[in-house]
């Protein structure tokens, strides 16, 4: 017998018996739809969590006060001091902007309406070291931190809370803790970041939330965030910060009360913990298909004490064992090759759906079918239903002729 026959004749089967065939079809079809759909979401979100962090900025560098990866006791905290050090192209030469910081979640007001948003105190240098830019208005200057003066910059989420809309806003009046700041511009949406809403900001200038709304003891800074001169000389740049730093804060060789953090670990970071529950969730998924590879087994089994008869009748003629076998393989296999192509279909459904809905509600997550995930889910799926069938085949391809022909 030939593999066309064989397709012929378990087509033919698999009609005469629509319903069961359906329904076992039914099982591999949720179980590639969850695995097309699981892993789809989670390389959405995987796409959309990175390509945030990596808008954050250009070849960007973080600095935090303490180690993270061993406890140091009383470490020094970071300056403006440790700052400008930082920002010697003598001392780093790989390094272009340097942009201390200062921040903290503050009461934002205009008129009746409140916010609670994250005040950031700022230097110039922040905006090209960040990579903001602006819907209106200007960034702050080196004259607004010499005179302290109140201003401040909006981020796009605050402005629609406040103003419900993000143009036309310079020259507005703001209270932050009640202290009135004059709007100087609004700055476009980065969305979702490592730090939180990247929307959800207010920049000052450094000096003014130095004094008035975050107040440091001995010019503390928060974060410093440097930028590299290019891609190439982040490492570079990584080495020279730490040299810096433990020259400053005399620590022990091995016990830097500092972390350099480069915008690439953020982001193999997330890349790793996303692919780690993207992994998790496809795996769950792909219970549902053993559930109904199962289900096939148990549908080809009961085909075979159907068609005992029809086996004993078949072997008597002269059908060999192996033709037996490949016939019922050919039917399982079939019955999981067409769930597995609708389940395909139903997968890119569901995950069409899902990045309508997240659209809907200013998500930022488009769930990606990717071309490895349907391979995948078509191998696995016509795999299941090899395996689960080869029991059932094997037990039907050893009947004895006469004893199936005798069977009632």
């Amino acid at each position: 017998m030939n593999i066309g026959q064989s397709i012929i004749e378990a087509l033919e089967s698999l009609s005469a018996n629509k319903t069961r065939s359906a329904l076992t079809i039914l099982g591999i079809v949720i179980g590639v739809a969850a695995v097309i759909a699981m892993l789809a979401v989670g390389a959405g979100a995987q796409n959309a969590i990175t390509g945030s962090i990596s808008g954050i900025g250009t070849n960007l560098l973080f600095v935090f006060q303490g180690n993270m990866q061993e406890e140091v006791r009383n470490p020094q905290p970071l300056t403006l001091q440790d700052a400008d050090a930082i920002n010697d192209p003598f001392l780093a030469p790989s390094v272009v902007n340097v942009a201390p910081v200062i921040q903290a979640s503050r009461e934002v007001t205009f008129g009746r309406e409140r916010t609670q948003s994250e005040v950031t105190g700022v230097t110039p240098a922040y905006q090209q070291v960040r990579n903001y830019g602006l819907i209106e208005g200007s960034f702050i200057t080196e004259e607004h931190i010499l005179g302290r003066s109140s201003v401040a910059l909006l981020g796009p989420e605050v402005a629609e809370t406040l103003f419900g809309h993000t143009d036309g806003l310079v020259g507005e009046t703001i209270r932050i803790e009640g202290q009135p700041f004059r709007v100087i511009g609004v700055l476009e949406s980065k969305g979702g970041g490592a730090f939180g809403s990247q929307d959800n900001v207010v920049l000052v200038p450094f000096s003014t939330a130095q004094t008035r709304l975050i107040r440091r003891s001995r010019d503390r800074v928060d974060v410093i965030f440097v930028q590299a001169i290019d891609a190439d000389s982040v490492q570079r740049a990584s080495d020279e910060i730490a040299n810096i730093l433990r020259e400053r804060h005399r620590t022990e060789i091995g016990l830097d009360d500092f972390t350099v953090f480069s915008q690439q670990d953020f982001v193999d970071t997330a890349r790793t913990i996303t692919a780690t529950l993207t992994l998790f969730l496809g795996g769950v998924a792909a219970i549902s298909l053993l559930v109904g590879g199962i289900g096939i087994m148990n549908i080809m089994l009961v085909s075979v004490t159907e068609r005992t008869r029809e086996i004993g009748l078949r072997k008597a003629l002269g059908a060999r064992r192996r033709d037996i076998l490949i016939q019922f393989l050919t039917e399982s296999s079939l019955l999981s090759l067409f769930g597995g192509v609708i389940g395909i279909g139903l997968g890119w459904l569901i995950a069409y759906v899902v990045g309508v809905i997240a659209k809907a509600n200013n998500t930022d997550l488009s769930p990606a079918v990717g071309i490895d995930a349907i391979l995948l889910a078509t191998i696995f799926s016509t795999a299941v239903g090899l395996f689960f069938g080869i029991y059932p085949a094997n037990r039907a391809a050893n009947l004895e002729p006469v004893e199936a022909l005798r069977y009632e």
